[in-house]
């Protein structure tokens, strides 16, 4: 109550420079006023955004409700010196910097004292001395300075200020104004520490991952010529899987959260399984979830468990996944797919290892391994604001990324194989592949990736003639492979045919026809393969088997990307490499932005 007192008093910095105590003029600004100055201010402190911007907003709000000019927010670093300087009533016509109407001993004496500080003519006081000709420029007549600490746990971080024109006429309350703008920067102060807490949190995981990643790096490079782990389940021999296999073989030594992250069908969950298999947990349960197949409420219930009489149906007691899971591990599939409200519910988990059953009030505590899958870009959710930031950072601790089908065209042969082994399995069937009939897989694009290798062959085997599959058997050939059709829209090309030629989406049946008539319009342009070849034959005739990127197409790539070649693939829907080489082939020259 005391420090309250003595806020009252003002601190008036007088023509000499010394400080003296006068009283508080009496007209002060409407109650209802100053309440909804504050209720808009702290809806923009608490609204997910950048705090240059928080803050700008802020300022900017102060000039509707206090009658000021130039008000300006100045966010100190631990030297002392301005690291965030937030501004409104500026014009570019103005004279000189904003922050130059700010003297350093003006901030130093705000820093020094904790008090505000009231100038009621800048032009006659020595503090302002070179600014205050700068402030009359800009302003005009007699202007007057109002300036209050910004604190953070009995430290002061910043200040807030304000200049505000006297035009003889009106009568301000200093008092009340002083009063109003410490509010305000009572809760400026809360938030900055909350941001500086958000950036410390962030920057100690990015170094936690970052030292991770180096480990990981030494001791794949150690490993490289060591028998890589038989995983069940995954079959390949390509660059690609080899290096997913290094990388989860030395995650899984570790509790450390992991990030699938691919393409659907890419077989995730098999991989997460696979870091189970090879973990210490291995003997303890795997449990797994589809977070995008449950709405929120059966969502809560499935992962936390609940009470009997909870909710309605809830006729006897129930673990849940986190409860199940146990000692083991647990993979939440389609992590990018859960509301807003359930993420802060998560959060919670991942951060204290504890939750409450729906409808219970006893706290359990686990032991989990957490393995999360997803195929959305959760950077652009972020951005959007779709996505926590700070469960983004929970989850993405050791992220591995899993190639597409189409990065991996030497392991087409082998998965086939296994595919179809499966079917004679079950069906007690001897089909085979012809050798056309691989290199027409081959060929493909698949852009559901294994899984709908898996059900290509299986369709096919179980239509087929014979047991001998041959080229003519696939769908394709046919032109009644609808996933074909997702990449061979109007004027974006046509599939190949088991002959290698191109076969048009108009042969076979109406079905194919139809669909592709009712969808041309909205596909997307067929991604050209990886191993694009354009040259000359034996015979030495030109010709080129498959069409790389369009020179248009990837100039406008490369632009919507402002240059980044990373961005632009993932635009085009390519990948990095067919991007370069594109490049490359093109003779584009890369701009600099």
């Amino acid at each position: 109550m005391a420090d309250d007192a003595k806020r009252e008093q003002k601190i008036v910095a007088g023509g000499s420079g010394g400080l003296t105590v006068r009283p508080a003029r009496r007209k002060a600004p409407s109650s209802d006023t100053a309440l909804l100055g504050i209720y808009e201010i702290s809806k923009i402190l608490t609204a997910p955004a950048r705090l240059e911007e928080t803050l700008g907003n802020v300022v900017s709000v102060l000039s509707s409700f206090m009658d000021m000019k130039l008000g300006m927010i100045v966010i100190l670093d631990q030297e002392g010196n301005p690291e965030i300087v937030a501004t409104s009533g500026w014009t570019s016509q103005a004279p000189g910097r904003p922050i130059n109407t700010l003297p350093a001993k003006i901030i130093d004496r705000i820093v020094a004292t904790m008090m505000p500080v009231i100038v009621e003519d800048v032009s006659s006081d020595p503090l302002f001395t070179g600014a205050s000709d700068i402030i009359a420029k800009s302003l005009g007549g007699r202007v007057s300075f109002l300036g209050v600490a910004i604190r953070s746990d009995n430290r002061v971080i910043g200040t807030l200020s304000i200049n505000r024109a006297w035009d003889g006429l009106s009568n301000y309350a200093f008092d009340s104004d002083v009063r109003f703008l410490t509010m305000v920067a009572n809760l400026v102060g809360q938030t900055v520490k909350l941001h500086r807490m958000l950036s410390a949190d962030r920057q100690r995981m990015l170094n936690e991952r970052g030292v991770l990643e180096k480990a990981l790096d030494m001791q794949l490079s150690e490993r490289m010529q060591s028998v890589r782990p038989k995983v069940a389940g995954i079959i390949g021999e390509s660059s690609a899987i080899r290096e997913v296999l290094d990388t989860i073989s030395i995650v899984a030594r570790s509790n450390s959260t992991v990030l699938l992250r691919g393409e659907s069908g890419t077989g995730k969950e098999v991989f997460a399984r696979a870091i189970h298999e090879l973990s210490a947990r291995k003997e303890k349960p795997f449990i797994k979830l589809n977070c995008a197949a449950l709405p929120e409420s059966v969502l809560e219930s499935e992962l936390f468990g609940h009470e009997r009489g909870a909710f309605t149906g809830a006729v006897a007691q129930r673990a849940g996944r986190f409860e199940l899971a146990n000692g083991g591990t647990l993979l939440l599939d389609e992590i990018g797919e859960v509301s807003a409200a359930f993420q802060v519910k998560l959060l919670r988990v991942l951060q204290e290892g504890e939750f409450e059953r729906v409808g219970g009030n006893k706290t359990l505590k686990v032991n989990v391994r957490m393995i999360f899958a997803t195929n959305r870009n959760l950077e652009e959710a972020v951005a959007k604001g779709e996505f926590r930031a700070d469960l983004y950072y929970r989850i993405s601790v050791v992220p591995v990324f899993l190639p597409p089908l189409r990065e991996r065209p030497g392991d087409v042969s082998l998965l086939a194989h296994n595919f179809l082994s499966r079917f004679n399995s079950e069906n007690n069937r001897n089909s085979a592949f012809s050798s056309t009939a691989i290199e027409t897989l081959q060929r493909c694009y698949f852009p559901g990736n294994v899984r709908e290798l898996e059900n290509c062959v299986r369709r096919t085997a179980t239509l087929a003639h014979s047991e001998t599959i041959l080229d003519t058997d696939f769908a394709c050939a046919s032109g009644k492979c609808l996933s074909a059709l997702l990449w061979t829209g109007s004027g974006h090309g046509a599939f190949h045919s088991s002959n290698g030629g191109e076969a048009s989406p108009d042969v076979g049946n109406g079905l194919a026809s139809s669909a592709l008539r009712d969808h041309e319009r909205a596909l997307p342009p067929p991604p050209p393969a990886l191993d694009d070849f354009d040259g000359d034959d034996a015979d030495g005739r030109h010709r080129s088997t498959r069409k790389i990127i369009e020179k248009e197409r990837l100039i406008e790539g490369m632009e919507r990307a402002a240059w980044v070649q990373a961005k632009a693939a993932r635009l085009l829907g390519v990948s990095l490499r067919q991007v370069n080489y594109a490049l490359k082939k093109y003779n584009i020259e890369i701009k600099r932005l």
